[in-house]
């Protein structure tokens, strides 16, 4: 109250004068009247009545005040939120108010004024988009805890505030038009109505980043216990979001519990595919729904020898013969369900580097954040800043091979870490990863990502898999379809006997690669088929009838989601390849959370989820009598 009485005061809205004759005030009691709107927030909604002059109200309705920026919160929850805790801390204003400049949500700059609430038990200030608050921290550094309902973003330092409508611009930006922040900021400026002022382009990231930041940590169900430090820069703020939401990596909790009618289906047996007349009379093992015709794909159908040293380290169990197949529902046990999951990998990243290989190892910069190796590598530019790296070895080498009265190239570093300047082996020269991997569910919704560097190692892959579902292993999917799934399968099946993988999920190739493996791996064509006809894998065939009435066998499941999304990825490959690794990471987390939102939008349009139904079929129980 005493914040709006400063602004009434230093800018009236009204003269006093033109409220004489509604009935509620004289020109005589006009500072009582004042003092009454500062006690007494009833006056003021008065103001508004409906019984109001027509001509007052249209006054009071085409005024172009000053607009008051302030946090929605009256009491600390801070101190409400101490176990003991009962009273409330009222917030009061921190010192004086603040001019700043507004981008309001018709795009026009005004002038503004912010109030900061502050709490005098804790020492807490509220802003309109976040509380700041001293923490237990040894650096003693000041926390903060982001607001996600506001209305306000602060994109600079300086003083410089955005509606949120501004962001969800951007936001409907980077889904439709595959927009970064610099050419958004240029959009931007371009289409302010009010001349003088432009967005720029590190303005334009912190928007990014702070209304992203907001739908991370929400759709991450972090929003409650997150906190981040105070006051830091943009790249800083996006490090710590992204180290809580996943770094070079990471996991869409929601995706665990998703089901719909295109990635989860009740258990199938054997059974049910003679009832429906599915089992073929041959059981071909190597037969592939929807491509039965290998000579289309130049494939040679002649059968051809085994190649024993494809499989040699493999247990002879999996190779004596085909799995079990799974006959009839078991008494007295439920139908069930299963899922499937699709993975692929991705040709995208960012750049990177190696420095100083024998001191350490941490990708991003390059150089870590120790002083003295960043020390260290400002007085290498400084030598050496004419020549490359490579150049600077050439010379060197060149010069050892002169004769000893020659004047050689000395290389005057400084030590590091107790280490001569010669011993230090470095590599200032830029990397990058050499994709990304991700896993999905038959329908398309994202599950989790990661990172591999270098090649597509198995051993790479199986560790995104294990960080994925480290903390759902109840949770594993009952297929996984993956280009390389019998290199896959044969490496944990060598590395580790005992994997939960082996006993809760079945490695199969997708269709299209399926039909370019090799005919002489038996793991492969026993394991591995997307869709044999043998009744193994009853979950995996069903029938579907055409237009004309006929019916055909066809895969119950599409295992060709994962290149959908990559696909949609490329539009954005640009964007990715120049960032650094907290940027990489963040902008990768925001594309799976779009798509993830958009993916499910599109199940409940189409009325995929799963119904009352699917879970009477799936408790089901065998009927003996």
């Amino acid at each position: 109250m005493r914040s709006l009485a400063d602004t009434i005061v230093a800018e009236p809205l009204l003269s006093m004068a033109d409220f004489v004759g509604h009935g509620w005030i004289d020109l005589e009691e006009v500072n009582e009247c004042a003092d009454s709107l500062v006690r007494d927030a009833e006056t003021l909604f008065d103001l508004l009545n409906p019984e109001m002059d027509q001509e007052l109200a249209s006054r009071l309705g085409n005024l172009d005040a000053k607009p008051i920026i302030c946090t929605t919160y009256r009491n600390c929850v801070l101190c409400t939120s101490k176990p003991g805790n009962t009273d409330l801390a009222t917030l009061r204003r921190r010192d004086k108010l603040v001019e700043v400049a507004l981008l309001d949500q018709d795009l026009k700059w005004r002038q503004a004024t912010l109030a900061v609430g502050h709490c005098r038990i804790c020492g807490a200030d509220y802003f309109p988009d976040k509380i700041v608050f001293s923490s237990d921290n040894p650096n003693g550094l000041r926390q903060q805890k982001l607001i996600y309902d506001t209305q306000f973003l602060r994109i600079s330092k300086h003083g410089i505030w955005v509606h949120r409508r501004i962001a969800l611009l951007q936001e409907q930006a980077v889904i439709h038009f595959h927009s970064g922040w610099s050419n958004f900021a240029t959009w931007l400026s371009n289409n302010i109505k009010s001349s003088g002022r432009s967005i720029t382009y590190r303005q334009s990231k912190r928007l990014y980043i702070e209304h992203f930041s907001r739908r991370l940590l929400l759709f991450h169900g972090l929003s409650k216990t997150a906190t981040l430090p105070s006051n830091t820069n943009s790249d800083a703020f996006a490090a710590h979001v992204r180290d809580l939401v996943g770094k070079d990596g990471g996991v869409i909790p929601s995706a665990m519990d998703h089901g719909c009618s295109d990635c989860t289906h009740a258990k199938r047996y054997s059974a049910d595919l003679v009832e429906e007349g599915l089992l073929a009379a041959d059981h071909e093992t190597d037969a592939v729904a929807g491509a039965e015709d290998l000579e289309d794909f130049g494939m040679d159908q002649a059968p051809q020898p085994l190649d024993p040293a494809l499989n040699a380290n493999v247990p002879a169990s999996f190779l004596n013969g085909p799995p079990v197949v799974q006959n009839i529902q078991q008494p007295d046990e439920p139908r069930g369900y299963v899922r499937l999951a699709v993975m692929d990998g991705k040709s995208i990243g960012h750049r990177v580097s190696q420095h100083f290989e024998n001191l350490c190892n941490t990708p991003g910069a390059l150089t870590c954040d120790t002083p003295s190796h960043q020390s260290w590598y400002k007085a290498y530019i400084e030598r050496f800043k004419c020549l490359t790296f490579p150049g600077v070895q050439r010379v060197m080498r060149k010069q050892k091979e002169l004769p000893n009265q020659m004047h050689n190239f000395q290389v005057t570093l400084p030590s590091l870490d107790g280490n001569p300047a010669e011993t230090i082996a470095h590599t200032f020269r830029a990397q990058s990863v050499y994709c990304i991997q991700t896993v999905q569910w038959s329908c398309g919704t994202p599950i989790g990502w990661g990172k591999c560097y270098k090649s597509e190692s198995l051993p790479q892959v199986l560790s995104i898999l294990d960080r994925i579902w480290e903390s759902y292993p109840s949770k594993r999917p009952g297929f996984l379809a993956y280009d390389n799934a019998c290199d896959l399968l044969r490496h944990i099946i060598t590395q580790n006997a005992h994997s939960p993988w082996l006993t809760s999920t079945r490695f199969i190739v997708d269709t299209w690669h399926y039909i370019g493996h090799r005919a002489t791996d038996i793991l492969c064509r026993l394991w591995c088929n997307p869709a044999p006809h043998n009744g193994s894998q009853p979950d995996l065939i069903h029938v579907v009838e055409d237009r004309n009435g006929d019916h055909h066998i066809a895969r119950a499941f599409n295992l060709e989601t994962a290149e959908q999304l990559n696909a949609w990825l490329n539009g954005y490959e640009a964007q990715l390849r120049q960032m650094t690794d907290v940027m990489f990471d963040f902008h990768l987390h925001v594309l799976l959370m779009l798509y993830t939102e958009s993916t499910v939008d599109s199940i409940k349009r189409k009325e995929k989820e799963l119904d009352d139904d699917f879970w009477e079929k799936v408790a089901e129980v065998r009927d003996l009598s």
